[in-house]
């Protein structure tokens, strides 16, 4: 045991110098993730975009069209620009200069006055998913209030009661709980699960080429000879010092969200780290497994990169799994974030506790199998450098 601990000093030894000497290991990691986690909190920190241009053509002039205009100006997430004239709002549009556009047509007072149902068109840029989703809830909602607004001042002309009045305006009130995000926080919404997913892409691509450098440097068999030929030991000693890194990153991760930052946390910001801590861990033997099948440096670290951003998009915080294609969803289990999310739901929206998140940990626990499936293909190319190397 005294000579294994030994070796094991001597192997780690080495790899602290690589790390040293390669400066690349701290800053795609260290610096990395500190540069997103500071850049998506610092970009979302106001929640929801505001102030969005959209376009107003007030070809009606008329007091409930300048009602309609001054309202949407009022709202959190609009900003009106006027225009006279229908074809410059449209080509503003097309080139990004605005969200969207209203057209109030001529005598809309009028009509609305009549109770003909006047058309209000409106045109929207769904090319920009967030600003236009927001544009179009925006206006939406200004012309029922509108809508509203104007039957109310119908209704008490006639003398009805303000009781039978709102009991027509709107007969079913809505009593809505946001469960987890209460503000409709964008950065809520995409960091609790885009940060971990960023530290993913770190671990799998840098033990990808921690492991794989040395074979494409040939220095594999000088690794063994310090391991006393214990493919095991080499191993174990090489990315012992990598998972210090990536777990202090990991949990450090945690508190800057739930602590620091404060963050929605309906449970234990310690169950967070053993969920944080388990997604590490299943990352690093997925890249484990990806070197070990595919032992070319530049190969691997395509697969690794590529299997990295499709984990974020199967994550399913995006676009629930349910709504993929039948052929898909399946496809969802083979990536760790996935089984990170739906522990992070579980502990952090709902805080149900260990007895609903914990098979979701025992789904991350069995990716730590996955490296037996390739590890003899690595310790031969260790020991041949039978593969290329670029």
């Amino acid at each position: 045991m005294k000579r294994f601990f030994k070796t094991l000093g001597l192997v780690v030894l080495r790899e602290l110098k690589i790390i040293r000497i390669r400066p690349i290991f701290l800053l795609a990691s260290v610096v990395v993730l500190a540069f997103n986690a500071f850049f998506y909190t610092t970009f979302l920190r106001d929640g929801l975009p505001h102030d969005m241009p959209i376009g107003v053509v007030d070809m009606d002039h008329s007091s409930t069209s300048r009602n309609f205009a001054s309202q949407l100006d009022a709202t959190q997430l609009g900003r009106v620009i006027h225009y006279d004239d229908h074809r410059v709002a449209q080509s503003d549009m097309q080139r990004g200069r605005i969200m969207g556009y209203v057209v109030i047509p001529e005598h809309f007072n009028a009509e609305v006055q009549a109770q003909h149902r006047p058309t209000l068109p409106f045109y929207i840029n769904s090319l920009y998913f967030v600003g236009g989703a927001l544009a179009y809830k925006d206006i939406m909602q200004m012309t029922i209030l509108t809508g509203g607004a104007v039957e109310r001042q119908i209704l008490r002309m006639k003398g009805t009661n303000e009781r039978e009045i709102m009991g027509r305006i709107q007969p079913i009130v809505l009593d809505q709980h946001q469960i987890g995000n209460t503000t409709t926080n964008y950065g809520i919404y995409l960091n609790n699960v885009l940060l971990p997913g960023v530290l993913e892409m770190i671990v799998i691509l840098l033990i990808i080429y921690a492991v794989g450098q040395e074979l494409k440097y040939g220095t594999s068999k000088h690794l063994l000879k310090m391991a006393r030929g214990s493919m095991e030991t080499a191993m174990f000693g090489k990315l012992l010092p990598y998972m210090v890194i990536f777990l202090a990153l990991g949990l450090s991760l945690v508190f800057f969200l739930y602590h620091w930052m404060h963050y929605p946390l309906s449970g234990s910001i310690w169950n967070m780290c053993v969920g944080i801590t388990a997604l590490v861990l299943a990352s690093a033997a997925v890249a484990l497994l990806i070197i070990s099948m595919v032992p070319t440096l530049r190969l691997a670290i395509s697969v690794g990169a590529i299997y990295s951003i499709l984990g974020i998009t199967m994550a399913g915080f995006t676009l629930p799994v349910d709504g993929m294609p039948e052929l898909i969803r399946p496809l969802a289990a083979i990536f760790p974030l996935r089984h990170y999310y739906l522990f992070y739901v579980q502990e952090g929206i709902y805080g149900a506790g260990f007895a609903a998140w914990w098979p979701y940990l025992v789904y991350l626990l069995l990716f730590l199998f996955l490296p037996a499936l390739g590890f003899r293909r690595l310790r031969h190319a260790y020991e041949y450098l039978d593969y290329p190397r670029n």
